[in-house]
């Protein structure tokens, strides 16, 4: 992997001079407590100073070990120069104009990007948000402008925003939806492909959720099928094989866009550019946030001519939509992709870790599964000798490598999965060390089987 001046500049090693957090965090953490509101929670209360390549480093010059990416957003590391120097440069230029009352070239440069590599050949055209719930909320105007139908099918375990439309659109109650309704109508959820806790083949599951919109809903009243490749927030579940190809066809056949939700996935994520790419899946729309932009607030439905073209002028925009400074981050970052070929760098990331945790999955039963794709890694943990979620052991064991400074996250509908995603330009022995930590508190929190665990294969 090629070391970035920035990671240079900060050593790629995990050093702990406190405890975590340290004084100067919990310091900080007691003036947020006095001015920000307690509805915006964190993970980790440990506030950064400095981040580059793998680690974070703290107030307190603790450097932690990042295996979340701020939730797959620094896919290029934090501080790429391949983002910064074309931020700098374009903050000396301007930093607003609003692309809907004077245009820009590189937001023409971003949808260009879009364009070519996003799935399918066919001609596209893209409109660029902040937010992926922005993103997400766009997509299904699009859909329902486009096609002159209402209903928009969900899936289980789906996670699409937070805003009141993509609230509505995600599965979980707790905490994203409850108490927060009414919510937006003519959404309609059927049955994720869940390999871990179903036995059926992917074309089994999607026959399924077919037969529930076609009998309850009628294809003639759909606009679109929404879709995360992966599912993200929902606990990294990646459908069987055959299950999004199928629901895709059934899409064609009947008129329904098919919209993939590439937010958390996309931009090399997953071992390809996009997820879709795995099984030759085109959709119909595609939406992008996250690992776009470096670190910068940017996301974009691109979609097919016709449908993006039905859109009458003025009805998408936004006043920050496509920012200037944004743009040049997300031109830098798919460079740094590009000319790095972070793609085959995620898929290393695999190699090295699926491996070492499904060897380890084989001495417990108190992993359900190891899934997933390129650097995109979910553990599901149970209560030993069934199938029940097991969130409290999955929190200790998240606890306990924060504790060790090691930043991983959790997520999955029960609250049940470690999910890891570490920066692609992540040098792999830290990488390899921050492993170490999370194996040892595995290895602590659950109990030894005397047989075999069921992590996948």
């Amino acid at each position: 992997m090629t070391v970035s001046p920035a990671q240079a500049a900060l050593p790629q090693a995990r050093v702990l001079r406190t405890e975590i957090p340290g004084p100067n965090s919990r310091e900080l953490q007691r003036r947020r407590t006095a001015v920000v509101s307690t509805g915006v929670a964190s993970v980790l209360p440990v506030f950064i100073a400095e981040a580059a390549g793998g680690v974070l480093h703290d107030v307190d010059g603790n450097s932690l070990i990042d295996l979340g990416s701020g939730i797959a957003v620094t896919n290029v590391g934090n501080a790429a120069p391949e983002v910064a120097e074309p931020v700098r440069r374009q903050v000396g230029e301007f930093t607003h104009t609003c692309f809907m009352v004077t245009p820009y070239e590189n937001y023409l440069q971003v949808c260009e990007e879009l364009a070519a590599l996003t799935p399918g050949d066919h001609e596209k055209r893209s409109a660029l948000f902040n937010s992926g719930s922005e993103a997400v909320e766009n997509a299904v105007k699009i859909a329902r402008r486009a096609t002159g139908r209402q209903a928009i099918v969900v899936f289980d375990h789906a996670y699409h925003g937070r805003t009141n439309l993509t609230m509505a659109l995600t599965a979980k109650s707790v905490p994203y939806k409850h108490g927060f309704g009414p919510f937006a109508p003519e959404i309609y959820r059927v049955p994720m492909s869940y390999p871990a806790r179903d036995s059926r083949t992917g074309e089994q599951v999607a026959r399924e959720a077919i037969d529930r919109i076609e009998k309850q809903l009628g294809a003639d009243s759909v606009a679109a099928v929404l879709i995360e490749p992966i599912q993200g927030e929902g606990g990294f579940i990646e459908p069987a094989a055959g299950f999004l190809p199928a629901i895709s066809r059934w899409c064609t056949d009947n008129g329904v866009l098919f919209i993939a939700d590439e937010i958390q996935t996309g931009f090399c994520r997953t071992g390809a550019w996009f997820a879709c790419d795995h099984e030759n899946v085109v959709p119909d729309l595609i939406t992008t946030a996250k690992g776009m932009a470096g670190g910068l607030p940017l996301a974009a439905v691109t979609g097919r001519a016709e449908l993006m073209d039905a859109m009458p002028p003025s009805s998408l925009g936004g006043t920050y939509g496509g920012n200037p400074v944004a743009c040049a981050a997300a031109l830098g970052a798919i460079r740094a992709m590009r000319e790095r070929d972070l793609a085959t760098a995620a898929r290393d990331i695999g190699d090295l870790v699926f491996p070492r945790l499904r060897e380890l999955a084989e001495t417990t039963d108190a992993i359900l599964d190891v899934r997933g794709r390129g650097a995109m890694i979910g553990i599901e943990f149970v209560k030993p000798g069934t199938i029940d979620p097991d969130p409290e052991v999955t929190a200790k064991i998240a606890k306990a490598c924060h504790a060790q400074g090691v930043v991983i996250l959790t997520c999955g509908t029960y609250g049940n999965v470690i999910r890891l995603l570490p920066p692609l330009v992540i040098d792999h022995a830290l990488l390899e060390e921050g492993l170490a930590v999370l194996e040892e508190a595995i290895r602590e929190h659950t109990r030894r089987s005397a047989g075999p665990g069921r992590s996948a294969g």
